[in-house]
């Protein structure tokens, strides 16, 4: 089982995805998938590569279109691409197995999204700073009408946001009202989740609490880390979750 060497996934002829697995014969596999404009190279996903290595799982982490080194623009891309991306790759290598999803940031609104998809082989979900519906929620009805008009015109906007530039679309605000996932109830017995830090910048405590409601069926669990960030990345974190996810691998068994 190695899981150090990164692989692609042939969408089509001028399709890759790049993803990094674990093969191995236990029924279930731990998905984790990464937040906005992120991608696989982190320490969340390195370590829970590591942890399912150790316990011999099947792994699969992978970058949606426009992220990291998949193929595509990211200006292109939108959470309906973004899921279809991460389905079909789930589909092509893990079809016969059940899911555990491990999603972060955005990660968690493609997570709900593939829980609807992939409905009885979903037996756990655990969400890191969860952010589903962010780009209605904290982004456009947040926005100045100025910020508005130069989205409906010019159709980008360059969003400074830390270090970082978010190059915002207005398909991908248009794409996201069709992906809403906060207000229809999912009525499925399994595991779930959440982790957030007090010190998220980026996105509310709110956002974990009203992830679990869309879930009255579940065994639920909430753990606000006190001084925790946005990522979450911390080996003292990491650690917790990794303790969580393993809860979740017995009880699947």
């Amino acid at each position: 089982m190695s899981y150090k060497r990164f692989k692609y996934f042939h969408i089509s002829k001028t399709k890759k995805i790049r993803f990094l697995s674990l093969i191995s014969s236990s029924k279930i596999c731990v998905i984790f998938l990464h937040g906005f404009m992120s991608d696989i190279e982190g320490e969340k996903p390195t370590k829970f590569a590591k942890f399912c290595h150790k316990k011999k799982i099947n792994f699969l982490a992978l970058e949606y279109s426009g992220h990291g080194k998949s193929y595509g623009k990211f200006t292109n891309g939108n959470i309906s691409k973004w899921t279809s991306d991460a389905h079909k790759l789930i589909k092509s290598k893990f079809n016969e197995k059940n899911f555990i999803i491990v999603g972060s940031s955005m990660g968690a609104w493609i997570g709900l999204n593939l829980i609807k998809i992939l409905k009885n082989k979903i037996k756990g979900f655990i969400g890191i700073g969860s952010a589903p519906e962010f780009l209605e929620k904290l982004m456009w009805n947040k926005f100045t009408k100025k910020i508005k008009k130069i989205i409906a015109k010019k159709k980008i906007y360059n969003l400074e946001h830390g270090n970082y530039v978010y190059p915002l679309t207005k398909q991908l605000f248009l794409d996201g009202k069709k992906n809403q996932v906060l207000k229809k109830k999912l009525n499925i017995k399994i595991p779930i989740t959440m982790f957030h830090g007090t010190k998220d910048e980026s996105v509310p405590t709110t956002f974990s609490k009203k992830v679990l409601k869309i879930f009255p069926k579940a065994e639920k669990k909430l753990f606000i880390i006190k001084g925790g960030d946005h990522s979450l990345s911390k080996k003292k974190y990491l650690k917790k979750m990794c303790k969580e996810l393993d809860k979740m691998i017995i009880n699947s068994t």
